[in-house]
């Protein structure tokens, strides 16, 4: 899909994979709508991306809650019209065992990213579906295929996204709607800082990928809009990990239990 004139609408778009793909796509000429938690934040991205000439709106908004993602829809409706390109990018959670997570912290880790992209699916779908014209796109982490120790309620919350990105294709197969799983290892990104011991819990098996950056995150994505995939998976090494999972699943599993977080007792 030509990038020029679409109206794109990013959700955690104030950092990392969500900012830097806003840049991307505004540098093509598409018109973003910036949508994540932090006003200033969202306003300093918009900043950067209307001062080298691109378009930006800002939306603040706590997506995991249904009435706020749902009034911000209306208005995005009233004020733009249905986005041609749906990024659910918003996502959240600490790396914990079971006993270590607060019931209403798991409730949060599912709400983003599931949750908040289901939201936002909803709310724009059927005006995608008349039109017979759109993509959306579904930004998760190899924790959607594989499990490792110490990130429980982390990883169903992407098996969830996952799911649901695999059941939203079959739904749409036909409609003229592309739906496309954006899945990345290790990145660079503020999601380390505000979540101390995170990256400590990665299997030191991942040692092997190197770290990305959001810019080649946010490249892929924009890859993956002008010549549409039903799935992108980055590093280009971890395409072939996952081959191997699919077809000798115990042996995988086994190097990320001994290579994973050992539990303190």
């Amino acid at each position: 899909m030509e990038l020029r004139g679409r109206v794109v609408l990013i959700t955690g778009a104030s950092s990392g994979i969500g900012a830097a793909t806003a840049k991307a796509i505004a540098r093509r000429g598409g018109q973003v709508l910036l949508l994540a938690r932090t006003q200033p934040a969202l306003e300093a991205v918009a900043a950067e991306i209307t001062v080298h000439g691109g378009t930006a709106r800002v939306y603040p908004v706590d997506l995991t809650d249904l009435t706020m993602a749902t009034q911000v829809a209306r208005l995005i409706q009233t004020e733009v019209g249905t986005p041609d390109i749906l990024i659910n990018n918003a996502g959240a959670g600490r790396w914990l065992f079971v006993e270590e997570t607060p019931p209403a912290e798991a409730v949060q880790m599912m709400a983003a990213p599931y949750f908040a992209a289901f939201f936002m699916t909803h709310a724009f779908l059927p005006a995608m579906r008349q039109r017979r014209r759109g993509q959306i796109i579904n930004v998760t982490s190899i924790a959607s295929y594989t499990v490792w120790p110490g990130a429980t309620g982390y990883i169903a919350a992407r098996w969830a996204l996952r799911g649901f990105t695999e059941a939203l294709r079959a739904d749409l197969h036909g409609s003229g709607i592309e739906v496309t799983l954006v899945t990345a290892g290790k990145v660079r990104s503020p999601y380390w800082v505000h979540n101390p011991g995170a990256e400590e819990r990665i299997p030191s098996l991942a040692r092997w990928y190197p770290t990305l950056t959001p810019e080649q995150v946010a490249a892929a994505i924009v890859q993956g809009i002008e010549r549409p995939r039903q799935e992108i998976v980055l590093p280009a090494a971890m395409r072939f990990s996952l081959l191997l999972y699919r077809l000798w699943p115990q042996p995988i599993r086994w190097l990320l239990r001994q290579t994973g977080w050992r539990q303190r007792l």
